[in-house]
């Protein structure tokens, strides 16, 4: 039973997160947080621009779990259930490459400016 309440607060958390809303916290700006939807085990927009400072939110539609991993080790999501997410943000400019551990050939860039 708490296993299943938890899990539960997770996903409506995540939902909370994806449409950008979070308890005691004011929403970010459409310029502060971008989103990538994880569907058809692919992540979408498969290449994002984004300025420093921005943060990427993640958001998993599938009914499969998935992570969100950065190259080199800068980041790493849990398994992320469905409607869960995971969100980073950018502080340096650069490029980013961002795959599924569980599903190797999902792949994305992030492009910092």
């Amino acid at each position: 039973m708490i296993a299943r309440k938890t899990h539960g607060l997770i996903a409506a958390a995540g939902l909370a997160l994806w449409m950008g809303v979070m308890p005691g916290s004011a929403a970010a700006g459409a310029s502060d947080v971008s989103q990538v939807l994880i569907k058809d085990f692919m992540f979408a927009p498969a290449q994002l621009r984004i300025k420093a400072g921005s943060s990427v939110t993640w958001v998993n539609q599938d009914d499969e779990p998935h992570t969100v991993v950065g190259d080199g080790g800068l980041f790493r999501s849990g398994a992320l259930d469905t409607a869960m997410a995971f969100t980073y943000r950018f502080e340096k400019p650069g490029t980013y490459q961002v795959f599924c551990s569980i599903h190797p050939q999902m792949k994305a860039t992030i492009i910092v400016e």
